[in-house]
């Protein structure tokens, strides 16, 4: 009697266990977020490519990659908002609640750092280190949002982070390590998170 009682004891703390873990972490990240934003980045990158190739028939200023840039981000983010806004639907939670303004504001700090850092390079002719910086800002960003969402993203920010020190001793390649760490590493990562959390809640 006294074991049902004590197991009965246990399941009930794991259950308040989770449902305070599930208000103090947003856990409505989608993996088809990351392959959408990995796939847009690929598109973008191929694009930045073919530019750079007929550099030598045309000229294509900084502000016209800045602009593709910012391009590529708002795309993303808009099919993240959607991904990510039909899983908490589905997981019948709300996509603004307090642990999402933590995740978001922890993210934001070290981007909107990384983005003025990044215009200061290219006011002063620094392009080459642009590749890198984002990077790592970026990295820097997953790994302080990652405290309030699911843990895996601050392994993405660590790679992130890697990349980006690799690439400031490969300053000529800045396009290449933008595929690997925005493109090929957010499409892995999409793919992992939906097997490991999206497929396994489409199971059940």
């Amino acid at each position: 009697m006294q074991t049902a009682e004590k197991d009965e004891s246990l399941k009930t703390l794991r259950e308040i266990h989770s449902i305070m873990d599930r208000s103090a972490r947003f856990i409505s990240l989608s993996g088809w977020s990351g392959v959408w934003a990995g796939c847009i980045a690929l598109a973008g990158a191929y694009i930045a490519h073919n530019w750079v190739v007929a550099q030598r028939h045309a000229y294509y200023s900084d502000a016209q990659f800045v602009l593709l840039a910012l391009g590529v981000l708002v795309v993303a983010i808009i099919g993240g908002y959607y991904f990510t806004a039909r899983k908490a639907k589905q997981n019948g939670q709300t996509l603004w609640n307090s642990a999402s303004r933590q995740m978001l504001t922890n993210m934001a700090i070290p981007l909107a750092a990384g983005g003025v850092f990044s215009f200061a390079l290219l006011l002063n002719g620094e392009e080459m280190y642009i590749a890198p910086a984002f990077l790592t800002f970026y990295g820097l960003s997953l790994i302080n949002g990652g405290r309030y969402t699911l843990s895996e993203i601050r392994y993405l920010g660590y790679l992130e982070l890697i990349l980006g020190a690799a690439n400031l001793f490969f300053l000529g390649y800045g396009l290449l390590f933008w595929v690997i760490g925005f493109g090929i590493l957010h499409i892995l990562y999409g793919i992992f998170m939906w097997n490991k959390y999206d497929n396994r809640q489409a199971e059940e």
